[in-house]
């Protein structure tokens, strides 16, 4: 099997050939279709996976009902909650698939085995997470200090394939405004 997630992995580090058929041989092939959870909210994570296609969201409900984005995880990305594994405790927020995907889905408990085994699993593990970091700290800094134009612009110039593929009042919610105003933003572009 030829596997996106192995070319994945090696864009960032050199993995040895055994290294990689230990990774191909947990790798399972899931498809998920459009509109199904990946990942409920107060569900244990118990897998990490490698979206070969579609796309995904995460997101979170406030008390009003209203769903907030979190983030978009297109094709040739991780799909991980993360915190939840290490934490041992149920999500924060579900992750839905925005289309029909196919994804490449490894039990976490398999891939921790991997880790302990050889270092460049380590290694890997470490450069998703400060991509991670580095994502989550733009993000933060953009809500604290860009308004809503520059926040869109923002999302444009992050995810310039996205925006024909998610629904508006995804993207509102996800730069955190209302559809209403993105509608208006949309029409000054």
């Amino acid at each position: 099997m030829k596997s996106k997630f192995i070319d994945y992995v090696k864009s960032f580090v050199d993995v040895p050939k055994s290294e990689q058929d230990k990774l191909t041989s947990l790798i399972k092939i899931r498809r998920i279709s459009k509109g199904e959870v990946y990942l409920l909210k107060g569900q244990s994570a118990r897998t990490i996976s490698f979206v070969n296609e579609g796309l995904f969201r995460y997101f979170y409900v406030n008390k009003k009902g209203n769903d907030l984005t979190k983030v978009f995880i297109p094709e040739n990305f991780i799909l991980l909650a993360y915190s939840s594994i290490l934490e041992k405790r149920g999500a924060y927020y579900t992750i839905e698939a925005l289309e029909d995907s196919e994804i490449e889905e490894i039990e976490f408990t398999k891939f921790d085995e991997l880790c302990y085994n050889h270092p460049c699993w380590n290694s890997f593990l470490l450069k998703i997470l400060q991509n991670a970091l580095l994502i989550k700290e733009q993000r933060e800094r953009e809500f604290l200090m860009f308004n809503a134009g520059q926040r869109y612009a923002s999302f444009l110039c992050k995810f310039p394939d996205l925006e024909g593929r998610i629904p508006q009042h995804f993207i509102a919610s996800y730069i955190g405004i209302t559809p209403e105003t993105l509608s208006r933003l949309r029409k000054f572009r």
